[in-house]
């Protein structure tokens, strides 16, 4: 009996059915994972002699269903020599979709792809001076390799389809100095590469710059192109069929084609604008700089058009003609208030050979108003690929605060100022480039007047009242120039010797100059920058760099320079600005009373600005210079407590911070100084009133420095004093030690003091002492050692063993006398000396009798007894 079959069967049938479809489909990219990888480097291999690197292979069958779908992970090529280590190729992820069933086909049949893709590309072309490319990576097989390879080519194309997105591409030639670089492409085509003969719908966009010759001539221009393009794959030949392009946003059309050829490629192409309206013209401008052209009303017509014919070679690039156009045109913004009146454009780039040299670009005329000012400017460049040519003329006047008036420019604010121009000017790169100013031709005159300008650049808003240049044959003259900015003025004239190497050849701007003040900020011309710590904290400082660009001298005259506190009067020298660098000849200054003469060198080359100082210090006011100066005041950090004047000779060198002034943990050098006149103020110094207490007999007040000469050394933030001699009263001092600039110390003070000064008790025992004896003890060494440091010191001294030492030796010398004379007294007693007797009994002044003889000589040698041992009894 058949079996009858439920829906519930079915159903389960078809459930087994499907999961065991779905664990085929998840199994199927284990299963050919390797054969994939396998034919990847198979097909790269048989095609390129470079090194070959990518990530991973996977395999999906469910991204693409019903088609398989291969995803290459990071896959490199890098070049061998003579390239070595230049990446040709780089993609982030590329994708390739096929059918299922080319899966299983054998190692002898191709895979027919359908459709790739690629994000994050990366391809470099680069030829090098000797005219190679690095490009040239196809392997040389023989004509019979090569066919039997055809026969087994891992993968066939039959592409319908194909993106690349955010490639940047970057041609390179070394030999000219060229470079062009194709950024943010986004391309997708679709057609049926199967066929010999299809139409290739195309969408591109991307942004395009140009470099030639270290000058800029574009930057990130938007270029936009949809194309169906015909395509004969047998002739490789591509036809512009409908099409329609963008520059920024202005908008082209083109006709013609171009094939590629054994050696190189033919162009026949043609191009213009669609319509004539003046709003192509401002469409070439990038859209951030010009606003929304849609609304801004126009007259007159703007046209591009061009035509390209020929071969591009090695050798040879296509002829070709572009014209820019304009006559009687104007343009006003909607919301400004000004319009630009009267625009003629003629504009002319050609070559009429086919040689790269021959390009040559003439702008007959370009000419606009702004309200009653008219600018007028003609140019010519030639020979542009060997030694360019220009030839201009400038001539108009410009009212700058109408150009935000006329135009959408974004300022922060507004410029003003009347600028004049009436120049002509030719000459060769070569000239400029060798400095063979002979060959440059210049004339005329270029003034600005009424000048401001405000920007986060600037510290204070800067104002130009006057300013004029002279445009010679040899030089470019600056005749004058009076400026403002905060409280400071500046005049300065002089002469500038390259300007055009400095404009075109990006070489250092070289002159010479003088300038003037009447008062100088320094703080006006240091714009603030604001900077985060580690902890998150922002802190506002003012840095500074001397620009690299400046190779000039200049002398320098101010009343007034004005820097952090201090006000220096009558200041004059040379300044020499080179590689980021100034260096600082004969600098005078009159301040604290004195003067200050400096030499020296200060660079901001390099992570940290550092500087190399000489400074002669003559008759300044010591108390001020070394308590405003934070660098004298951590060099001696006592001095300010001195009333006078000092000569010095300071030499140091360090870091600099970012507003200028010296890093004081990096500075080292010497200092030699010589008091003038000097007193001293006890009662403002900490160490010196605690130096007073502890030393009783010296009162600081009365210290004689008059022309003492001090010697310093500093390094790593320690300042050694070289022991110096000072005198009070009849006291000899002897000072040395060090200190650090974080005002700690360790000094020695060492006193030859009188005994007479070492109190009553010391005093008492010298007028024991015959004059003979006394005269012995002329003074004794005392010494005071000061630590801690100048705020709160510490201060010991050894006066009381000093004290107690002298005491002894004046006990020994009484002694010692004693004993003398209890000696000579016994002598004289055995001896019977009779002079001794006669002068005991002298003062009676009559003839002793026998019993005053023997009392006088029992009573001496009774008394020489008691001297020799009264004091050995007292201390039994």
């Amino acid at each position: 009996m058949a079996k009858k079959f439920t829906f519930k069967k079915v159903l389960k049938i078809v459930a087994i059915f499907l999961l065991v479809f779905v664990v085929a489909l998840a199994a199927a990219p284990f299963i050919f994972k390797d054969k994939i990888k396998a034919l990847v480097l198979k097909s790269i291999n048989e095609n390129v002699d470079a090194k070959v690197a990518f990530e991973d292979v996977d395999l999906s069958l469910f991204k693409n269903f019903p088609n398989a779908n291969v995803t290459i992970d990071k896959l490199s090529i890098i070049n061998k020599a003579p390239f070595e280590g230049d990446t040709l190729f780089y993609s982030g992820e590329m994708n390739l979709k096929m059918s299922i069933k080319e899966l299983f086909k054998g190692d002898d049949e191709a895979m027919s792809l359908k459709s790739f893709s690629s994000t994050n590309a990366i391809v470099n072309v680069i030829f090098n001076k000797e005219g190679l490319g690095n490009f040239d990576i196809a392997l040389k097989n023989q004509e019979e390799e090569d066919a039997s390879k055809e026969e087994s080519k891992p993968f066939a194309l039959n592409i319908q389809e194909y993106a690349i997105k955010n490639m940047r591409f970057t041609f390179l030639d070394e030999a000219s100095n060229m470079k062009m670089v194709l950024d943010s492409i986004n391309h997708e085509g679709k057609g049926n590469f199967a066929q010999q003969k299809l139409d290739l719908d195309t969408k591109t966009t991307a942004k395009v710059s140009f470099n030639m010759d270290n000058t800029n001539f574009m930057k990130n221009v938007a270029l936009s192109l949809d194309a169906v393009l015909g395509i004969d794959l047998d002739k490789s030949k591509y036809d512009f069929k409908d099409n329609k392009a963008l520059i920024n946003q202005l908008p082209l059309e083109f006709n013609g084609f171009i094939q590629m050829l054994e050696e190189g490629q033919l162009y026949s192409l043609t191009f213009k604008t669609p319509t004539s309206d003046f709003k192509n013209f401002l469409g070439l401008i990038p859209e951030a700089y010009a606003g929304n052209i849609s609304q801004v009303k126009t007259t007159g017509e703007f046209r591009v058009s061009g035509k390209v014919d020929g071969k591009l070679t090695e050798t040879t690039i296509p002829k070709f003609n572009i014209e820019l156009a304009s006559n009687n045109a104007s343009f006003q913004y909607p919301d400004l208030p000004k319009s630009v009146r009267n625009i003629s454009i003629d504009t002319h780039i050609v070559n009429e050979t086919g040689l790269m040299n021959d390009t040559y670009v003439n702008l007959d005329n370009l000419s606009f108003s702004i309200d009653q000012d008219v600018f007028n400017a003609k140019a010519t460049v030639k020979n542009l690929t060997v030694n360019p040519l220009i030839d201009a003329a400038l001539k108009g006047t410009i009212n700058l605060a109408n150009v935000t008036k006329a135009y959408p420019v974004q300022l922060d604010k507004p410029l003003t100022g009347i600028l004049k121009a009436d120049v002509t000017t030719k000459f060769d790169m070569k000239s400029v480039e060798t400095s063979q100013y002979q060959n440059i031709q210049n004339a005329g005159n270029v003034s600005l007047t009424g000048f401001k300008y405000e920007g986060p650049e600037m510290a204070k808003p800067f104002e130009i009242n006057k300013t004029s240049i002279t445009f010679n044959p040899n030089q470019i003259r600056l005749n004058e120039f009076d400026a403002k900015t905060g409280s400071s003025d500046i005049q300065v004239s002089g002469g500038l010797d390259n300007l055009y190497g400095f404009l075109f050849k990006k070489q250092v701007l070289k002159g010479k100059f003088d300038m003037n003040a009447s008062r100088l900020v320094v703080s006006d011309f240091m714009a603030p920058t604001t900077t985060t710590s580690d902890d998150g904290k922002k802190t506002t400082t003012e840095a500074v760099k001397i620009p690299s660009f400046l190779d000039c001298s200049i002398t320098a005259k101010a009343g007034t320079v004005v820097y952090d506190n201090l006000d220096l009067k009558n200041v004059s020298g040379s300044l020499a600005v080179k590689d980021e660098a100034i260096t600082l000849s004969d600098l005078k200054m009159d301040v604290f009373g004195g003067s200050i003469g400096l030499t020296g060198s200060v660079s901001t080359k390099g992570n940290k600005p550092k500087f190399d100082m000489n400074l002669g210090l003559n008759a300044v006011n010591i108390a001020e210079s070394f308590s405003q100066l934070e660098m004298l005041k951590s060099i001696a950090p006592i001095a300010n407590i001195i009333n006078g004047k000092l000569n010095s000779t300071i030499k140091l060198s360090g870091d600099l911070t970012d507003d200028m002034t010296p890093n004081l943990k990096t500075i080292s050098g010497d200092l030699a100084g010589q008091l003038l006149s000097p007193t001293v103020n006890e009662k403002n110094s900490t160490l010196l009133t605690a130096l007073s207490s502890n030393v009783k007999f010296l009162d600081i007040n009365k210290l004689n420095l008059n022309d003492l000469k001090a010697s310093l050394s500093f390094k790593d933030g320690k300042v050694a004093l070289k022991p110096m001699n000072l005198t009070y009263q009849d006291i000899n001092m002897t000072v040395g030690g060090t200190h650090g600039f974080d005002q700690s110390m360790n000094y020695d003070v060492k006193f030859d003091v009188p005994a007479k000064y070492l109190g009553k008790e010391v005093t008492s025992l010298l007028t024991k002492l015959t004059p003979a004896d006394q005269q012995k003890i002329e003074s004794v060494p005392v010494t005071a050692n000061l630590t801690g440091n100048f705020s709160n010191p510490n201060i010991k001294t050894d006066l009381t063993q000093a004290t107690t030492n002298l005491a002894s030796q004046i006990v020994k010398m009484q002694k010692e006398k004693l004993i003398g004379e209890g000696t000579s007294a016994l002598t004289n007693l055995f001896n019977g000396n009779k002079d001794n007797t006669a002068a005991a009994t002298d003062s009676t002044k009559t003839t002793p009798t026998k019993e005053d003889v023997k009392n006088t000589v029992k009573d001496k040698a009774s008394d020489a007894i008691k001297g020799l041992f009264g004091n050995k009894k007292k201390k039994e």
